[in-house]
């Protein structure tokens, strides 16, 4: 954005310079990514004064210096990432009327309860977004839950959630090569991925059993991440049959990142709730197809059954047997071809496609 050069930029980074270092607790370890995240635009960090910082929990980000910092800028607009946090909650109170409020998150519907705490949840969030004048929805999960909580449809622009298409799409043979034969699999060897946390909410577990119960030569199956369910997950794998052919790595950096899918034939991500899941983008990008729970939110939008790749009902092992299966039965060569929809259809979900869309909703609303 800060290169198109249509829109004068500076970001807040609320979370404090020490997110430039961090302590992830769904990885459990520190992590410090190993590409520029920082280079090109102009940015602050914003000091946090939090007991516990983080973005996993409301009272994570406290920023008593953040609307004075706004000020001193004297920004037109203001777009605030996420609601959640005291500091962010406290920006949109206070420019209310002030400025053109513009608001990103993507949270859904996929997972609705009807209790008290529900009900007035609901009440809170209609309140929330009484202070937002437009939203960018990632999609249109997304949308459903704008709309719920009282925004109109003119309030709305799809600013699609994307990763660096090209950055993944670049070939990365002799890496992919390399990882493979580490593996011991072979050329025409089908392999399944899943690249993450290893926490209860991705159920990898499910995925482990019906792997498992498939028992399929020829077909292997790799873990990349880190997480509390990783001693759980490697116990039952070298106890299975199918043990020779499950696989661990540990938490690969973001440089790394396009080689592992590019090495895959298969990504799945079962999880039981994902707002939207932008390893499935990794994946798209990488031409690979895609198997997901309909808990998944970039789902409805992203991965067209019989198409590139199919859509399991969450935490049903039968379905994920069934799609996965007819998914395997296509070979190597069918799951290809899946994949290359795949890279069509992700072609529009491109960071540029992002800008763009924030751009004209800001130049036209002001």
């Amino acid at each position: 954005m800060q290169q198109r050069g249509q829109l004068n930029v500076k970001v807040f980074y609320t979370w404090g310079e020490e997110a430039s270092q961090k302590y992830d607790p769904g990885f459990g370890k520190t992590i410090s990514w190993d590409i520029p995240l920082l280079d090109g635009y102009p940015y602050a960090w914003v000091q946090n004064t939090a007991a516990v910082k983080g973005s996993h929990h409301f009272k994570g980000i406290q920023n008593p210096d953040l609307v004075r910092q706004l000020v001193a800028w004297q920004p037109e607009a203001i777009l605030v990432y996420g609601w959640a946090y005291p500091s962010h909650l406290k920006v949109l109170r206070h420019f209310k009327g002030k400025l053109p409020l513009y608001f990103r998150g993507d949270s859904t519907l996929l997972n609705e309860t009807t209790s008290l705490k529900r009900l007035l949840k609901i009440l809170f969030l209609k309140w929330v977004y009484k202070n937002v004048d437009h939203a960018f929805y990632a999609g249109t999960n997304n949308k459903h839950y704008f709309k719920k909580f009282g925004l109109k449809d003119e309030q709305l622009t799809l600013a699609p959630h994307a990763i660096d298409n090209n950055r993944y799409a670049k070939n990365r043979t002799i890496e992919i090569k390399r990882l493979r034969d580490s593996l011991n699999i072979g050329d025409q060897d089908i392999l399944i991925l899943y690249a993450g946390k290893f926490e209860a909410v991705k159920n990898l577990e499910l995925l482990l059993k019906v792997f498992i119960e498939l028992n399929r030569p020829g077909t292997h199956l790799l873990f990349t991440g880190n997480g509390k369910e990783e001693v759980q997950l490697k116990k039952k794998a070298e106890q299975s049959t199918s043990a020779a052919n499950i696989h661990f790595l540990d938490f690969q950096n973001q440089s790394f990142m396009p080689v592992l899918h590019q090495a895959a034939d298969l990504f799945c991500l079962p999880s039981i709730s994902e707002t939207w899941g932008l390893s499935v983008n990794e994946a798209m990008a990488c031409s690979k197809p895609i198997l997901v729970s309909d808990k998944v939110g970039c789902a409805v939008d992203l991965v067209k059954s019989e198409c590139n790749g199919a859509i399991f009902k969450s935490g049903s092992s039968d379905s994920m047997t069934l799609h996965l299966t007819a998914l395997l039965d296509k070979g190597k060569e069918g799951l290809a071809q899946m994949g290359l929809l795949s890279k069509k259809i992700i072609d529009d979900w491109s960071i540029p496609v992002q800008v763009e869309a924030i751009e004209s909703a800001v130049l036209k609303h002001g």
